[in-house]
């Protein structure tokens, strides 16, 4: 009987243990999922280079129908009005 309750004393203490040390690894392995930044750079770099591409696009396509629209016509006639200032 003796032998008994050593034996099952044993493997509860062995249980509780291996317990620990899978709950001891489970909490560690948890604090590394965000950590780890495996393949990030790839996927930030390739969204911001795109952002950039389309807003500049935008940017130079405003700029192009600002100038064409309103900026030249106006600078052509000032500059003609002010070759034929009679002054």
């Amino acid at each position: 009987m003796k032998n008994l309750f050593r034996k099952l004393s044993n493997w509860v203490i062995n249980a509780v243990t291996r317990l620990v040390l899978f709950v001891r690894t489970f909490i560690a392995s948890a604090g590394r999922v965000g950590v780890s930044a495996l393949g990030e750079n790839y996927v930030d770099s390739g969204v911001k280079i795109l952002i950039a591409v389309v807003v500049g696009a935008l940017l130079l396509a405003g700029l192009y129908a600002l100038f064409g629209d309103v900026v030249l016509p106006t600078v052509t006639q000032r500059v003609t009005d002010m070759f034929n200032f009679n002054g």
